[in-house]
């Protein structure tokens, strides 16, 4: 992996003794909190390799909460997060699971509300970054670092083109597709160098075999919903 910059290396602005098990752990559950749009009902975490091992101790249990309440990773209400979800409604379980397949910080989150489900599989790759690989089935691999467009679809020729060409003028940095079979459910991931505006989503929104559309970016403020 090459780093971009020295913020890369030492980790950004946190709470917590370690960016890879704290603040990369505030950016996982911040990213999937952001994709699933709310604050979950429940969120059931397994933590994989290194978080397996040490989340208690590193406080990477109170990082995911956090990230879930959408805190930025220098916020100091991550030293309570536990509490503050359980008097906001959300309840959590923690536990350790075994994949020698997936990298050492990773961590599963599966959130439900709402009368739906997302799962969401992250790893901390060092320095605070992270890399989404799964999301809902669908392997795809995607870094936050950017705002990213994720369109849930059914596989069709010209799918790509019609969001490609509804983006129109947005730069677009990074793609990623997944299918689960031919003409069946599929996933286009799209990194953009700007936020993606509300009318361009709902247009996306609108196209015939979309089934949902989702705005994640780490950059904004509020949660998108």
């Amino acid at each position: 992996m090459r780093f971009k910059d020295v913020f890369s290396i030492i980790g950004p602005s946190m709470v917590g003794p370690s960016s890879s098990h704290t603040a990369g752990a505030v950016r996982i559950g911040r990213a999937a909190r952001r994709i699933f749009g709310a604050l979950p009902e429940q969120a059931d975490i397994t933590f994989y390799g290194s978080f397996a091992e040490t989340y208690r101790g590193h406080g990477t249990d109170l990082a995911v909460a956090g990230g879930l309440l959408d805190y930025r990773t220098d916020d100091e209400r991550i030293r309570d997060a536990l509490a503050i979800a359980a008097s906001s409604g959300m309840v959590l379980t923690f536990k350790s699971g075994h994949n020698p397949a997936v990298h050492p910080n990773t961590a599963k989150l599966s959130l439900r509300g709402g009368g739906r489900e997302d799962v969401i599989v992250a790893s901390s790759i060092g320095g605070g970054n992270i890399e989404l690989t799964e999301v809902n089935g669908f392997d795809v691999k995607f870094t936050m670092n950017y705002p990213t467009l994720l369109v849930f679809h059914k596989d069709r020729p010209g799918m790509l083109s019609d969001i490609t060409g509804i983006l129109g003028g947005i730069n677009i940095g990074y793609m990623d597709v997944d299918r689960k079979g031919r003409s069946g459910d599929a996933l286009t991931v799209v990194e953009t160098d700007e936020p993606v505006p509300a009318e361009l989503v709902e247009r996306i929104r609108r196209l015939s075999d979309v089934s949902r559309v989702c705005m994640a970016d780490l950059t904004a403020e509020e949660v998108e919903r």
